[in-house]
């Protein structure tokens, strides 16, 4: 499949907004929280995992809070994903007046794509200030004593850029159809809330194979052919298709040095070993590899020339680009993106090893490459079944 089959026209920047590069774990959620907290008449969250555990009754809580405010609350989770929220779980929060949905519950819904998922992480307060980004809400994602977060990022955004996050949320919400009515997302202009970089230019992305957007494929396929001196990705499962590979590999030939972070660790162990599968591949195209040792890698961010950036929840794989429902934003601004290439240089620096051609050949043999190309392989397997239409869209 071509990245650029049946795609529409992509979305434009939109000036005037204000970002800020928000890291995991406590930074994040001390922030999610009081974004809820200092709501005052709307909140949209939509996230992939929302966990039953510490961190999402945290949440639960202060949602529930919220509406004890008469905010209204709209919380959406993957049907998939979250499906190990506990009824009891679901009707307290549904009871405390949280408007609760699952995305298209597994063997539930009219329109069946299996491997369709909605695995954008975003949350819209106020039509006024969102964060967008690859963070569930889970435990995993927090830090907890003894428990450090893994690895990720998010984009606090305030601007114009918030109301088309909230026309998405809106959307997601009530379902893609010609009838549909969407409320108003109107913005009041109030004065930030963030210490945050100025009236930066920043643009929404999507990828959603079935309804024909596959603009944060474009993204990354638009830094590979404009690349003019290097691009830094750090990714958590990070298995490029041929489209990308080949862009990957004329970007290299024309002098641009390409640099991926990924996991050393992974709480994938098939997408680990078939990403291992392809490091010959990589090291004999030069480009550099990184591998996070510090904890498990969730992240997913690219810059581009020191001079433009994307994030979210998309992962440079098969699956982001022709299954699952992603969301980046991507920030045209040397000054920002400089700030994000230097962060995710310290990471380098600090808590990655470099995988040169030596310590790969010596963390190879006979059976470990088997194991690889047999994940690598379960992977391509899974690619196929998760995209396959058991019933046509109607």
């Amino acid at each position: 499949m071509s990245a650029f089959k049946k795609s529409k026209s992509a979305s434009v920047y939109i000036p005037n907004n204000r970002v800020k590069l928000i890291r995991g774990g406590t930074e994040y959620f001390n922030l999610l929280e009081k974004i809820i907290r200092e709501a005052k008449e709307i909140i949209h969250l939509q996230v992939y995992i929302f966990d039953e555990d510490d961190t999402g009754r945290k949440i639960a809580d202060a949602l529930v809070a919220a509406v004890q405010r008469k905010v209204r609350v709209y919380l959406m989770a993957d049907g998939y994903a979250s499906q190990s929220m506990s009824t009891s779980f679901i009707r307290q929060m549904s009871d405390s007046g949280i408007n609760f949905r699952f995305f298209e519950p597994v063997f539930k819904n009219n329109n069946f794509y299996f491997g369709r998922r909605m695995h954008h992480k975003v949350i819209v307060v106020d039509n006024e200030i969102a964060m967008v980004g690859g963070i569930n809400i889970s435990n995993h994602y927090n830090d907890l004593p003894g428990k450090p977060a893994w690895l990720d990022f998010a984009l606090l955004t305030e601007g114009a850029i918030v109301k088309e996050l909230c026309a998405l949320c809106w959307k997601t919400w009530k379902g893609y159809t010609k009838t549909t009515i969407l409320e108003p997302c109107t913005q009041s202009g109030s004065k930030p809330t963030s210490d945050s970089f100025e009236l930066l230019d920043v643009r929404m992305r999507r990828n959603d194979w079935v309804r024909q957007k596959n603009q944060i494929s474009k993204t990354y396929i638009e830094m590979m052919l404009g690349a003019k001196s290097q691009i830094t990705i750090l990714c958590s499962y990070f298995l490029p298709g041929s489209i990308m590979r080949k862009t990957m590999k004329r970007a290299v030939k024309r002098g641009v040095k390409i640099k991926v972070v990924m996991a050393g660790k992974s709480d994938l162990v098939v997408a680990k070993n078939a990403e291992r599968f392809m490091y010959d591949w990589l090291l004999r195209n030069k480009v550099e590899i990184y591998e996070y040792q510090d904890n498990i890698l969730h992240g997913k961010i690219a810059v581009c020339d020191s001079k433009w950036m994307t994030i979210g929840s998309y992962n440079v794989n098969d699956i982001s680009a022709y299954a699952s429902i992603e969301l980046n934003l991507d920030v045209n601004n040397a000054t920002f993106a400089k700030h994000v290439e230097q962060t995710i240089d310290e990471i380098i620096a600090n808590d990655c090893l470099y995988i040169t051609r030596e310590i790969h050949s010596h963390s190879k043999n006979i059976l470990r490459q088997f194991f690889r190309w047999v994940s690598y392989e379960i992977f391509r397997l899974t690619f196929n079944v998760f995209t396959f239409y058991f019933k046509q869209r109607s």
